[in-house]
């Protein structure tokens, strides 16, 4: 999927509705040029991340589009997140965006949210609860859907002895990722937590447990970065295993042309960003429930060598 396509179907919907009558005047939502839009996206992602970064790109790049103000915070702890939910619902925000890796220790925040008033739509994690929460609906893929696909892939490709690498404790869209590339694989799949705020680390102890087993012969990790440090640990480990990576950046692009990694499952966060605050924007001007009450997937999207060079083009950019 091109890096607007979604976007570019929302806004051929939205400059339908904002056409001539059959009067000749100008119609669209009730004074939309008139309002002041702020918006907040609250996300579990570390400050610097790629991934997130990608996200952040997305939701700020809808705010200029669309002329509304996009404040933008994060915090893994869910403690802290919730903190970031209740300030923004204190500040009479017009929506509320929210990814929800740990959804029990944000209900409380999100369900004041929406029975203030603010409309609220979860993004990349939360799948399970947005609706009981009250958001509006989901963005992202479903880990289950892709985690599927991925193991279907994998048990084409021979892999009988696999690592998957959880790489931030805790949060539930990991661990559902591998529990499905489990179901679909056919062999043995067995989960690696590693501490995702260091790279030697991870490097570290993806080697030792090569090592360790020489039988593994496949590294699945679930976010690009740690892809490059498990290229790295096959190396200096001696070991033959192939490498397949959710979520992508330019150097998972430029390892997947080299043939060090074999595939990429890309999520699209920019689309995540993008057509969140898509979403808040239609429903403040014209009351619209973007997806009606249904999960708008962003993913999965394969990439491989095939469509490497194209897909490079906008990773170089930061948008994918």
């Amino acid at each position: 999927m091109k890096k607007f396509a979604l976007a570019g179907v929302i806004v051929a919907l939205f400059l339908a509705m904002t056409g001539c009558s059959g009067t000749g005047k100008e119609e669209g939502p009730s004074d939309a040029g008139d309002l002041d839009l702020t918006y907040a996206i609250i996300t579990h992602g570390a400050p610097g991340d790629a991934f997130w970064d990608r996200v952040k790109s997305g939701a700020e790049r809808a705010g200029k589009d669309y002329g509304v103000k996009v404040n933008y915070s994060s915090d893994p702890d869910p403690a802290k997140q919730s903190q970031l939910i209740d300030g923004a619902v204190a500040d009479k925000v017009e929506g509320i965006i929210v990814s929800m890796a740990n959804p029990d220790g944000l209900e409380t925040s999100v369900k004041n949210a929406v029975a203030a008033g603010i409309p609220v739509v979860t993004i990349n994690s939360g799948i399970d609860k947005w609706k009981e929460f009250g958001a509006m609906t989901h963005i992202g893929q479903s880990e289950e859907i892709a985690g599927n696909a991925v193991g279907a892939r994998l048990k084409t490709a021979g892999w009988k002895n696999a690592l998957c690498v959880i790489q931030e404790a805790g949060n539930v869209g990991l661990e559902e990722r591998c529990k499905a590339v489990t179901a679909t694989m056919g062999g043995k799949v067995t989960n690696l937590q590693v501490d995702g705020t260091d790279d030697n680390a991870v490097q570290a102890t993806i080697t030792s447990k090569l090592q360790a087993d020489k039988t593994i012969d496949g590294v699945l990790t679930l976010g690009g970065q740690y892809a490059i440090d498990a290229v790295s640990a096959v190396k200096e480990s001696g070991s033959s295993a192939k490498v397949a990576t959710f979520d992508l950046s330019a150097d998972v692009i430029n390892d997947i042309k080299a043939g060090t990694i074999d595939f990429a499952v890309d999520q699209q966060p920019f689309v995540q960003g993008y057509a969140a605050v898509t979403a808040l924007y239609l429903k403040s001007i014209n009351g619209n429930d973007l997806g009606g009450g249904q999960p708008v997937y962003s993913g999965p999207a394969f990439v491989t060598k095939e469509n490497a060079d194209e897909v490079g083009k906008f990773a170089a950019k930061g948008t994918r």
